[in-house]
């Protein structure tokens, strides 16, 4: 599969994992880093939610 054809959320992720990879990142720490990661971007999904659903009024 050619990187180029993936979709977008592969190719974060594979950006994402070479940027662990090649600082090195313990697999404890970085598992913690996309916690917190994973729980700010679902807070940002979630006003972004509530600021179309306010704006459909």
């Amino acid at each position: 599969m050619n990187l180029e054809n993936a979709s977008i959320e592969i190719q974060v992720a594979i950006d994402l994992i070479y940027i662990l990879e090649i600082n090195q990142i313990e697999p404890t720490t970085a598992l913690k880093a996309l916690d917190i990661v994973k729980k700010d971007y679902e807070n940002k999904e979630a006003i972004l939610l509530l600021a179309n659903a306010t704006k459909k009024r």
